[in-house]
């Protein structure tokens, strides 16, 4: 399984982000995914994950009503759209897949066995 996630980049505090993440290698339809970050100097953070099948998803305290995980199966791609951005969202992000098939999703990262190489997320104040 390969995951490329992408969209990052340096945005205004307030501003919006969509990053993306391209999967291959493996039935994307039947996986739960995920979305953590990693700040600098601070450990790995759950942000976002969404069922296998789109009908649950979670966000972290930190990320509710900003920011939005979503799929789509026939791209194999799951999306994270970023609103309302703070210098404090600036991290690493790295997409997740669950490690089993048509499983609930979770917020501790030891349920996902196969990750991304991260993309960049810098918020200026």
């Amino acid at each position: 399984v390969q995951l490329q996630a992408s969209g990052g980049g340096l945005v205004q505090a307030g501003g919006s982000l969509r990053l993306s993440c391209a999967a291959s290698g493996r039935t994307f339809s039947e996986y739960g995914m995920g979305w953590f970050r990693q700040a600098p100097g601070k450990e790995r953070e759950f942000v976002a994950a969404i069922s296998w099948n789109g009908d649950r998803t979670l966000y972290g305290d930190s990320v509710k009503g900003r920011l939005t995980i979503s799929r789509d199966n026939t791209k194999k791609t799951v999306y994270l759209q970023m609103n309302s951005l703070k210098p404090e969202d600036t991290a690493v992000y790295y997409c997740a897949g669950h490690l089993r098939a048509r499983r609930t999703v979770g917020i501790g990262s030891e349920e996902y066995g196969y990750w991304g190489q991260g993309t960049l997320v810098t918020v200026s104040s």
